[in-house]
């Protein structure tokens, strides 16, 4: 009974228990048999996974995410580019359609920042679940880790390795958990007393090449950081690289700490020290919690009533970051 109640997302079962009973189902190969469970009542839904950048490592662990939790499950998954959320006839045109092919949506970011989207399937009556980060006020279902928290964490980790100076490189402005990630560094300073400094302050964009001209302005600096924490994987990884060319050994004369746990941080040598996200966790908590809203028969909650899933992160300390010298 417990194992069917882990394998249809039923109530009752401890954390613990379920991840005992998930560890020996992919120990022992078993798969349950879709006949065996329509024959017992269960209902099949289609799913749609959108997204409109196929090349992030987050969305392919996302997805990966999701196909795994659905093994077992009679749930169908589709996968749907969203080309250009920008042109709101086409976005409404296209969810409008959704409506017709699925019954509900989980949506990663950079759409699940954007209102419009929001607001769209909420007029199409989709339940939706939106991944990582949602601005307070959005509604829907939101599933993620703690931003601030963990950008704040990070700082912190660096002002106990004896760093003041320390650079910050932002994300994406137009993405909630960029600002998100800016507080907690920002209150960590505050924190320790210490006044945040504009000149340490660069912007990216979450790219590997915005974060390349970030670090170039930062370590240009008369009085350089003596660490710097970018808002992702990729941006370390290009601060790392300008270190070199500099002629800055990290993390001897800098220390460098990223953020998301992403394969380059692992690659990239010295390995990076960075925060780990639960992906494919919060992939299998959408599907339950969608395939709940469905059964329910429930669209997603207004912005008055939006609802927040918060998973746990982890500092992921690799040999980028060490004590001031």
């Amino acid at each position: 009974m417990t194992v069917s109640r882990v394998i249809n997302r039923g109530p009752g079962v401890r954390e613990a228990m379920q991840k005992r009973v998930r560890m020996a189902i992919r120990r022992l190969g078993y798969v349950p048999n879709p006949s065996a469970q329509a024959l017992a009542g269960e209902r099949q839904y289609r799913l749609a996974f959108l997204f409109d950048n196929p090349s992030t490592f987050y969305l392919s662990e996302l997805l990966l995410g999701l196909l795994e939790s659905m093994t077992g499950l009679p749930h169908q998954l589709m996968v749907q580019r969203i080309p250009d959320a920008n042109d709101h006839v086409r976005l409404a045109e296209g969810i409008r359609a959704l409506r017709r092919r699925c019954e509900g949506v989980i949506v990663p970011p950079p759409l699940s920042d954007d209102l419009s989207v929001h607001a769209f399937l909420r007029r199409a009556g989709l339940p939706a679940v939106y991944l990582s980060g949602v601005e307070p006020g959005a509604g829907g279902v939101s599933i993620g880790i703690d931003e601030y928290a963990a950008a704040r964490a990070m700082t912190e980790h660096l002002l106990q390795l004896g760093h003041s100076r320390i650079g910050f490189i932002k994300g994406d402005p137009n993405q909630y958990c960029s600002g998100e990630r800016y507080r907690g560094y920002c209150d960590a300073l505050r924190g320790a007393g210490l006044a945040v400094d504009g000149q340490l302050v660069a912007q990216g964009y979450f790219t590997f090449e915005s974060g390349r001209r970030a670090a170039d302005r930062l370590l240009g600096l008369p009085g350089r950081p003596s660490a710097i924490f970018a808002s992702n994987d990729d941006m370390a990884a290009a601060t790392i690289a300008v270190a070199a060319t500099r002629g800055h050994r990290v993390p001897i004369d800098l220390s460098v700490v990223g953020f998301d746990d992403s394969p380059i941080a692992r690659e990239i040598a010295p390995r990076l020290t960075t925060v780990r996200q639960p992906l494919r966790e919060m992939a299998d908590a959408a599907v339950s919690v969608l395939a709940e809203l469905i059964g329910r028969g429930e669209s997603q909650p207004a912005p008055a009533e939006g609802r927040r899933i918060v998973k746990s992160f982890v500092l992921q300390h690799g040999a980028s970051a060490t004590r001031l010298r």
